[in-house]
């Protein structure tokens, strides 16, 4: 019953303990760059930095796992990341900790390359969508339990770093003493966004503005969080409640999209989005009231990436999955190095607020173009889409992009 387990179980330990030591990080440093007196704008290229380095290890992983291999470049990758993440408290800096932040995106978006080959290389037909599954709900349940590790140890300390950094380098253990195969080299994959455009407008647009405010809240919400007056403590708990509603909604949302025009559903998580933003923005919550708002915040904001994925693959020809795939990443990824630094700006001006009247701009400004494409293109018929697929939808956040199995031939018709 779990023999799909044996084969990947190795991979699936070593994302948790990585990811776990990197949910923590990813909120630990906002809130210490806050205690340390830096700017917003700094926090905010924090953020960007780690999205600048991630697309770079997108466009430049391959050619290191080509050279060295999927465990020699794991490895590799990993003591990059454990090293820089012990750094960060004996470098106080802006200057230093930008630097750091983009060899840790780096890193990842490696780390990421060489476990999703590796996994579909592992899967099966009748596999592939457990493990796939399986390897998506790692990664939120590692984030969210990281983002907790901060209630034990406040930020102005060491032990966090620390922490991170053993939990990173332990995560080589187990992929590092597989007996597994590895896979196959991994091929060189085109980016190409004018391709995006010409298949799916609403594809390319909204993979790119659901970066610039999801890349936003991810760099900036912990400190937005402790200008309403929550604790440190308190900004974790915040951080991870919205993590967990947005997970929650994503295989919903998704199977909703798959009886109806993939737009209409796009447009009302926007259309939520802007207006829980606003609120936020408009009301100041505090405590629990705030609390309640972020997880609307994440229900209605953090899907909006796979439903946007998701209209571009039932547009793609299914020959050019990977380079789809591929494209959404770099794009979103885009996306998320610009919206950080815009945010802080906002956030200088209005601590808290800010950050969620930007998130409110943003998504306002894309449902309108949602809105004006439904009345440009119709929706393909439903015998025409693809089956909502959680994997191959799931933002850089979490996972870099995995392109969905093409469907049967007889089945692989799609829309203009």
């Amino acid at each position: 019953m779990m023999a799909w387990l044996p084969p990947v179980a190795s991979l699936l330990a070593g994302v948790a303990l990585l990811l776990v030591g990197h949910g923590l990080l990813t909120l630990a440093l906002p809130l210490r760059g806050e205690a340390e007196g830096f700017d917003p704008v700094a926090i905010g290229a924090l953020g960007a930095a780690y999205y600048a380095g991630f697309v770079a290890g997108c466009l430049h992983g391959p050619h290191l796992v080509r050279r060295a291999g999927h465990i020699r470049a794991f490895a590799a990758v990993v003591c990059g990341v454990s090293a820089a993440a012990a750094a960060y408290p004996l470098a106080v800096s802006e200057a230093a900790w930008i630097v750091l932040r983009f060899v840790f995106g780096y890193g990842l978006a490696v780390f990421y390359l060489v476990v999703e080959s590796w996994l579909n290389d592992r899967a099966t037909n009748t596999t592939r969508g457990v493990i796939m599954s399986a390897y998506i709900m790692v990664n939120h349940v590692a984030l969210t339990g990281g983002q907790l590790l901060l209630l034990a140890w406040p930020v102005e300390g060491f032990q966090p770093f620390v922490l991170g950094s053993v939990l990173i380098s332990v995560a080589a253990i187990p992929v590092a003493l597989t007996r597994q195969a590895q896979p196959a080299p991994v091929t060189e994959v085109r980016f190409r966004p004018d391709r995006l455009w010409a298949a799916s407008p609403v594809g390319l647009v909204g993979s790119l503005m659901v970066g610039v405010a999801n890349g936003a809240f991810w760099g900036l919400a912990p400190i937005a969080a402790t200008d309403f007056g929550l604790s440190h403590e308190e900004a974790a708990i915040f951080m991870s409640v919205a993590v967990i509603a947005g997970a929650a909604t994503q295989a919903p949302v998704g199977r909703l999209s798959d009886r109806m025009d993939r737009r209409l559903v796009l447009a009302a998580l926007l259309g939520g989005s802007a207006l829980t933003g606003l609120a936020i923005f408009l009301l100041a919550p505090a405590g629990l009231a705030l609390t309640l708002l972020g997880a609307a915040f994440g229900a209605f904001a953090l899907p909006c990436y796979s439903i946007a994925a998701a209209h571009a693959y039932d547009h793609a020809d299914p020959a050019d999955y990977v380079g789809t795939a591929s494209s959404l990443l770099l794009v979103n990824g885009v996306g998320s190095i610009a919206g950080p630094l815009a945010a802080a700006f906002l956030l200088r001006g209005w601590p808290g607020g800010g950050l969620y009247l930007f998130t409110a701009a943003t998504h306002a400004t894309l449902l309108g173009f949602v809105l004006w494409r439904v009345t440009r293109r119709a929706a393909p018929p439903e015998q025409a889409r693809e089956s909502f697929d959680l994997a191959a939808t799931a933002p850089a956040s979490v996972g870099a992009v995995i392109p969905p199995e093409p469907a049967p031939p007889a089945e692989a018709g799609r829309a203009g």
